[in-house]
């Protein structure tokens, strides 16, 4: 039987500022850029408890909590936190998938202990030795396992064995599930489906002809099937940059000049780290004044800066002349697996 241990980090960037300065403890506390037009990267519980959430703007989350303690990011503190984290997981397993510094799957199917056991044994010796906490989902897929790591969040663990996940999935709000979005949970209650159970009242033939493909992945994931293996080389699909203006731009012209810059430092990201692998698109994103988003792409093996600019152009019209707060560049590789669908800027 396979066990899969999700464990995430609990307020990561947050909880490490806290360790580091006990001053700041009890306090609503929120890692962010050094303005008030950039976003907050991660929220304590404590200012959670406002509203307050990564990815808010800081001038918004001053709003709901005027008092919000603003610390700036500390990314190299971050990546050694989260390799000494990533050697404690190596000492139960080497089947690790990481998703980001401060969360990943851990497949420990081998080892003759429980999951929870294992996960338990994990949390208590981050705990111990980085000063910081965690929270696990335990369960025998990704899926599942993913789901209830949230569960007894901060500083617990859930799991569901193999025989509780029909109860388990049948009772799940369909927007737990992988993909589903805002978007397609009002496609779904338009069809009466709130659940997971709801959803599984709808046969292949019915979901495919209304999501096609995406339809019956959906009928896999509401009964709790995946069988995704636990992947260590997971490979990297995109490469980007973005920037938040101090004003916002209100002409075309003036995006040209930073764009060129940041373009000059993917490019330096690429040859250093990314050497070896394959460009399928440039891709150009804008974020409005309103905070609505869109994106231009075109096929391209190349960091062409005149594609880029006729991008920008694309993007920029799609705006109605509304002024931009926010500049984004990057690249998408070629995947062989062509197996995942690709999220860029999320």
């Amino acid at each position: 039987m396979r066990k899969i241990i999700h464990i995430d980090m609990d307020c990561f960037y947050a909880a490490i500022e806290e360790r580091d300065n006990p001053a700041l403890r009890g306090k609503p506390l929120a890692v962010a850029g050094s303005d008030r037009r950039s976003v907050l990267t991660t929220a304590n519980y404590e200012a959670r408890k406002y509203g307050c959430h990564s990815a808010m703007p800081v001038f918004k989350a001053l709003e709901l909590c005027p008092h919000l303690v603003l610390v700036p990011v500390r990314f190299e503190q971050y990546r050694a936190d989260s390799s000494r984290i990533r050697a404690i997981f190596g000492r139960f397993t080497e089947v690790i998938e990481p998703l980001s510094l401060d969360e990943a799957y851990l497949d420990v199917s081998h080892v003759q202990s429980s999951g929870a056991a294992v996960a338990r044994e994990i949390r208590a010796q981050v705990f111990e030795e980085i000063g910081l906490t965690a929270s696990a989902g335990i369960s025998s897929n990704k899926l599942i396992a993913k789901i209830t790591s949230d569960w007894n969040k901060p500083n617990g663990q859930f799991e569901v064995t193999p025989e509780e996940i029909p109860a388990f999935i049948a009772a799940l709000p369909v927007g737990r599930l992988w993909g589903v979005g805002g978007k397609m949970r009002i496609k779904l209650a338009a069809l009466g489906v709130e659940t997971c159970g709801d959803l599984q009242k709808l046969d292949q033939i019915e979901l495919a002809r209304r999501f096609g493909k995406w339809g019956l992945e959906l009928w896999q994931l509401c009964r709790g099937i995946d069988g995704r293996p636990v992947t260590p080389d997971r490979t990297r699909k995109s490469l980007s940059s973005e920037m938040t203006f101090a004003e916002n731009i209100r002409l075309l012209p003036e995006l040209v000049s930073p764009m060129r810059g940041m373009i000059e430092g993917l490019a330096e990201d690429l040859a250093a780290k990314h050497a070896d692998r394959v460009i399928r698109s440039l891709v150009v994103k804008l974020k409005f004044a309103d905070f609505e988003r869109t994106t231009a792409e075109r096929a391209w093996h190349t960091l062409d800066p005149i594609v880029f600019e006729e991008l920008l152009a694309e993007a920029w019209k799609r705006g109605n002349h509304r002024t931009v707060r926010l500049l984004g560049v990057g690249v998408r590789f070629e995947d062989p697996k062509e197996n995942a669908q690709m999220e860029f800027f999320e």
